[in-house]
Formats: structure tokens, C-alpha cells, sequence
């Protein structure tokens, strides 16, 4: 294949030095950042190649040899065979550019009625379904390992703390069921995000329709969208807030992942010994030979900030009128690259969580006398005491709970959620509805 020209080159442009400069610093890493999009932008062609044999644009014959030209183009590029590096300005361009290559005049039909505006947010779109799909799915794996460990650990001791400081008789379960219901909610905001996004930018070309009678609702049960983005200017003004509204999904699943993080990290120093992470997780000093780090814990508490980076990257950036401004293609490389890492640090959660070794005798031993009093309060409560007269009896006198039973107290504790009555079945079943 000879090497492409831009689509608005004229016939004998020839390329300076300085021009070779502008065209690298306009395109930067588009054409890199498009191996993400590229299946998705070939599947949206193969379906507005079909919308445009529909209106008479395109032969049935025609259609056939696009379709079959897009295909072959689509198995190169997963071979290896199709490169796209370089040498192209963007997949979009590289698209018509085999077309053409292939078909001659008929390739060049293919932007018929569409522009590279609503051509690059259709497979930006359809890629962020998918990404919204894996993420839904990394936190439906997440819970189920949370679930499992609570009902492992239903009746192993921990201490709770606040302020980081010992507080009351806790146990593993209730520490595992708080993170297997805060990824049951991050599932299910993800499905509503989902929902949100799940419309078809396909026909709008540059934000402003076109004077051709396109059969949207086709492509849009067609490329599996559950509706119509119906005015144009409000697509390309939805490029960016759309991409927000993903990473906000993000941010959510990764916030509890840095509190995990932030457990664990405690956790498996010496001053609290209460659990082992797997050695697979775990790292040696480059220094001390006594060393064992929580590097991989360590990374996805790092994970968070990232996301923020790449929020308000294209946050920042969308200070722009109505319509389309090249400002926007800079909300690409933020979003794909906020998605991948979140994505392959969220699939090594569960392996994480299923493979930690509890210590359950250093839980044991870390509970105090004063972490009972709280429970002896209720009591006396209970009993008919006012609640600020128990707290006031038991403040600094805790010498009659020294003989407690960590696990009676967790026994005790069956108000609904609590360490007796953990209801992880009805967090199974929410589950199961996301």
C-alpha cells in the first residue's frame, strides 16, 4: 500500500519540515490511542455503509464489497497483517483510506452523509459500553470474593477501630460485607451509567444533520444502542460530559479499592500483624533482606488518584461554545488511559481478597477490656439505665469486662447488618438483580 496523504491534501502538496512538526503535534497520539477504537470504528462503517443502502446511496451489490472490504480490513488488523501506526492521521482516515485502496471509487462513498465528529464518538461510545460492561463485571467478581470471605469469617474476631484506633469487637465478616455492598452499589451505578450513555451519536455528522433522509433508527438497534441521540449539536456537546459521567463510575469502584488498599496496607504492617497478603502480591527490598512490601496493595491505593488526573483533565478542557472545537480530542487519551488502568487493577482484586491470610490469634490478642464497653452500655440501657448515665459509669471502668467474650459480643450483635446478622444473602440477591 503506498503511504496515505491527509484527506484535505491537495494533489501536489509536498511536505516541509515545518509542516511534518504541525501534523505530529496535531495528531500526538491519536492514531496510537485509535488500536482502542479501531474494531468498533470498522463495525459503525459496515453499519452506515448498510443505513446507506437503505436510502439508495449504495447498491446492494456495492454494500456487499464494503462489507467484505471492511471485514478483510478487520482481519488484517487483528492479524497483524494491517498496521496502523504513523503513517495514518487517525483510524477514521485509515478506514476510508483501505477502501479506497481496495474499491477505488466506490471507498471513497463511504463518508457519505457522516463526518469524522459523530465517526469517532460512535466508536468511542460503543467502546465505552464495553468498558462500562467489564467494569460492571470486575465489580460483580469483587463482591462474590467478599461475600465468600464474609461467610468464611462470620465469627472471626477482629478489632474495629475509628480514628484508627481501637474502638469495639469486630469481626471479619462485617469488614469483608462492607466492601461486598459498596461493589454492589458501584455495580449498579454502573448499569445506570450504562443506561445513561447508551445512545447512538451515528448521523449527526459535524453537529449539524445532513441533507440526506438517514435511517438512524436503523443504526441504532443496529449498533445495539437503546436509543437515538437525536440533535446534533448536542452530541458533539456531549463529548466530554459523557466521558466524565464514565469516569465518575470509575472513580466510585477505585474509591473503595483505595480504602481497601488503605486497610490492607495497615493491616500487614508489624504494629497491627492482622493479616498476610499472597507472596504473588507482596514484593522484597531491593536493600533490606528482612523486607516484605505491599507493593501491589500499595499501587492500586495509588490507583484513585490517577482517575482524578484524567477527571479533571477533561474537565478543565471543556470550557468551550456549543459545537465541535479540536480542543476535544484531547479528552481521548484521559479516558482510554483512565479506563485501562482501572480496569487491570480492578481484575486482580478478587485473586487479592480470596488469597489473604488472617491471623486470627493477633485479632484475638488486640482485643481490650475497654473495646466491651460500648456493648455494656447498651445493656444497661437496656436495662432501663439512660444511655448518657451508662456511658458516664462506664467511662474509665472497665475493669468488669475484662472477662468478656470477644465472640459473645459479636454474638450479641444482631442488629440488622451487624457482625450476628450480616445479611449477606440479601446482599447475594441484590447481586444477582444488578
Amino acid at each position: 500500500m503506498t503511504k496515505p496523504k491527509q484527506l484535505w491534501a491537495t494533489k501536489n502538496s509536498e511536505k516541509n519540515e515545518l509542516q511534518q512538526r504541525v501534523e505530529q503535534f496535531m495528531s500526538g497520539q491519536d492514531v496510537m490511542l485509535d488500536h482502542y477504537l479501531f474494531e468498533f470504528d470498522i463495525q459503525a462503517s459496515k453499519v452506515h455503509a448498510q443505513g446507506l443502502q437503505r436510502i439508495d446511496i449504495l447498491s446492494q451489490t456495492e454494500l456487499d464489497q464494503i462489507t467484505a472490504s471492511l471485514d478483510e480490513l478487520l482481519s488484517q488488523f487483528k492479524s497483524g497483517k494491517f498496521v496502523l501506526d504513523q503513517s495514518f492521521e487517525d483510524g477514521h482516515s485509515a478506514i476510508e483510506y483501505f477502501l479506497t485502496e481496495q474499491l477505488g471509487d466506490l471507498g471513497k462513498k463511504i463518508h457519505t452523509g457522516r463526518s469524522r465528529n459523530d465517526q469517532v464518538m460512535v466508536a468511542t461510545r460503543l467502546y465505552c459500553k464495553q468498558a462500562l460492561v467489564e467494569l460492571k463485571q470486575s465489580c460483580i467478581d469483587i463482591a462474590k470474593a467478599c461475600l465468600t470471605q464474609a461467610e468464611q469469617n462470620k465469627n472471626s474476631v477482629m478489632p474495629g477501630y475509628t480514628h484508627i484506633q481501637r474502638a469495639v469487637v469486630s469481626s471479619w465478616g462485617l469488614w469483608f460485607a462492607s466492601f461486598a455492598e459498596s461493589f454492589c452499589d458501584n455495580a449498579l451505578l454502573v448499569q445506570q451509567t450504562l443506561d445513561w450513555i447508551d445512545a447512538n451519536p451515528l448521523g449527526t455528522a459535524a453537529g449539524y444533520g445532513v441533507n440526506l433522509q438517514l435511517d438512524r433508527d436503523y443504526t441504532t438497534e443496529a449498533l445495539g444502542f437503546g436509543r437515538m441521540q437525536i440533535n446534533p449539536m448536542y452530541v458533539q456537546n456531549s463529548r466530554g460530559k459523557f466521558e466524565l459521567q464514565i469516569l465518575m463510575a470509575f472513580k466510585q469502584a477505585m474509591l473503595d479499592i483505595r480504602r481497601l488498599a488503605w486497610d490492607l496496607s495497615l493491616f500487614t504492617s508489624a504494629e497491627f500483624n492482622l493479616v498476610k497478603l499472597p507472596d504473588l502480591f507482596s514484593t522484597g527490598s531491593s536493600i533490606m533482606p528482612n523486607k516484605r512490601n505491599p507493593d501491589t496493595v500499595e499501587l492500586m491505593r495509588a490507583q484513585y488518584a490517577k482517575l482524578v488526573g484524567v477527571f479533571n483533565e477533561i474537565e478543565s478542557l471543556l470550557s468551550l461554545p456549543s459545537g465541535y472545537q479540536r480542543d476535544l480530542q484531547n479528552t481521548k487519551a484521559p479516558l482510554i488511559n483512565g479506563i485501562t488502568e482501572a480496569l487491570s487493577c480492578l481484575a486482580l482484586v478478587p485473586e487479592l481478597l480470596s488469597g489473604i491470610d488472617i491471623c486470627h490469634r493477633n485479632c484475638e490478642k488486640a482485643i481490650e477490656p475497654a473495646m466491651f464497653a460500648t456493648d455494656k452500655a447498651v445493656e444497661l440501657a437496656r436495662e432501663g439505665v439512660p444511655f448518657r448515665q451508662a456511658y458516664q459509669q462506664l467511662k474509665d471502668n472497665y475493669q468488669d469486662l475484662a472477662s468478656r467474650s470477644p465472640n459473645q459480643s459479636l454474638e450479641e450483635r444482631v442488629s440488622p447488618g451487624a457482625c450476628a446478622n450480616l445479611k449477606l444473602s440479601e446482599m447475594a440477591n441484590r447481586l444477582e438483580n444488578v
